[in-house]
């Protein structure tokens, strides 16, 4: 398999697989480790709130029909007071009767005397009683049993006091009975789904394992052809003492999600002396010439679409500097590369020729500008590379060689 079809396989295996089921399996663990620590308050919990079996909107119907029947009962306290004035054992009723029939058997013989009276008494016991029936009527309506606004109270604060207990309000106890009964359910079923997860996590990482050791094998492979093929670019380009290695570490126990290894590009400069990493190890031209061999062999492997190499041939031969300017062009094949050069052997083998220089603009400053070369001024500007600030028959021949050689 390709070594980049591994590693796209291991990494696949690292972030969804083996990780998933290993974070499930860890927080099946916690949640079980949590219900075995509180197993007797969970039960105690499911027992209660089962039993009490709280439902949604409860706590506001029971307040408002207990505040109805706390009005009712007031009420038929002060109507039972009522009605026990008007018909009860100190009702006005019989003594006014016994008056009233007593002025009626006056009015014969004195009528302009107890006529008056009679009437107005008369009235006021038609009054008494309609009083007396609207008392037994109201009665009627108030009457409400006691033990029903006890039971009321029992239940509301019943659930209150739950809900004061278990840290929620009264609307979250169904939640709250809820999550004890899973947690309950866990508990009790919790081994089994710990050991379901825990299969499939370990499934996943032995799959995982696979990819990555694959990976690593295919990494060693590669690794071991990528060094030969840069140390071959090295000697051409005055490197020929140095040496290329591709370092990898493997640590099995600290995988993550490239696999189990740890990639540095090391080198050795000189014979006898100890490899590091090529960024801290190699110098500046140095560097830029390894990483030069490395894109030149790489550079069927897929790279920035730009590349830039700043001065890479400073302080090395006409020899050095072709190889670098032939492997510039090598490379300019797969990619753009832009390079800054002094060097007539690299210049000369460029598709594309700009001079940079720089001018005073008429206003004390100086600018840099970038000109494009056609044909004749880049043979012109090679010759000048060549022989300095007189350009010679001999310096421009020598850059037409340049450039045809280049081609």
């Amino acid at each position: 398999m390709h070594l980049a079809a591994i590693s796209k396989r291991a990494r696949s295996w690292a972030s969804s697989g083996a990780k998933e089921c290993e974070q499930a399996a860890a927080a099946e663990r916690e949640r079980l480790r949590r219900a075995l620590a509180e197993a007797d308050f969970i039960r105690h919990a499911v027992e209660e709130l089962s039993t009490l079996a709280p439902q949604a909107g409860e706590e506001q119907t029971l307040a408002d029909r207990r505040a109805a029947l706390m009005r009712a009962e007031k009420a038929a306290d002060d109507l039972r007071d009522a009605h026990e004035a008007v018909a009860g054992s100190a009702s006005p009723v019989p003594t006014l009767s016994a008056v009233l029939r007593r002025l009626e058997r006056r009015v014969a013989d004195a009528g302009d005397l107890v006529g008056a009276p009679v009437k107005a008494l008369d009235a006021a016991l038609q009054a008494l009683e309609e009083a007396r029936a609207g008392l037994e009527a109201a009665l009627v309506i108030a009457d409400f049993d006691p033990k029903e606004l006890e039971r009321n109270e029992e239940r509301l604060f019943g659930l209150r006091a739950a809900a004061r207990k278990y840290n929620a309000t009264v609307e979250d106890l169904p939640a709250v009975a809820a999550r004890f009964k899973a947690d309950m359910e866990a508990l009790d079923q919790g081994s089994k789904s710990l050991a379901a997860l825990e299969a499939r996590a370990g499934e996943a990482e032995k799959a995982f394992r696979a990819a990555a050791e694959a990976l690593s094998k295919a990494r060693a492979k590669a690794a071991k052809a990528l060094d030969k093929a840069v140390n071959a670019e090295l000697a051409p380009l005055k490197l020929e003492r140095a040496e290329f290695i591709t370092q990898i570490e493997s640590k099995p126990d600290a995988p993550g999600p490239e696999g189990f290894d740890r990639v540095e590009f090391w080198v050795r400069t000189n014979p006898g002396s100890k490899p590091g990493p090529l960024m801290k190890v190699a110098s500046g031209g140095e560097l830029s010439r390894f990483l030069l061999a490395l894109k030149v062999v790489l550079a069927d492997r897929g790279s920035a679409p730009t590349l830039v190499f700043d001065e890479i041939d400073t302080a090395v031969g006409g020899a050095v500097s072709d190889a670098i300017g032939a492997r510039l062009a090598r490379l300019g094949e797969k990619v753009q590369v832009l390079s800054v050069t002094h060097a007539p052997q690299v210049a000369a083998r460029s598709a594309n020729h700009f001079l940079v220089v720089k001018e005073a603009d008429g206003k004390k400053r100086v600018v840099t500008q970038m000109r494009p070369l056609d044909a004749k001024l880049k043979r012109e500007e090679i010759a000048r590379m060549l022989s300095g600030a007189e350009v010679t028959g001999e310096a421009r021949a020598a850059a037409e060689r340049l450039i045809a050689g280049g081609r």
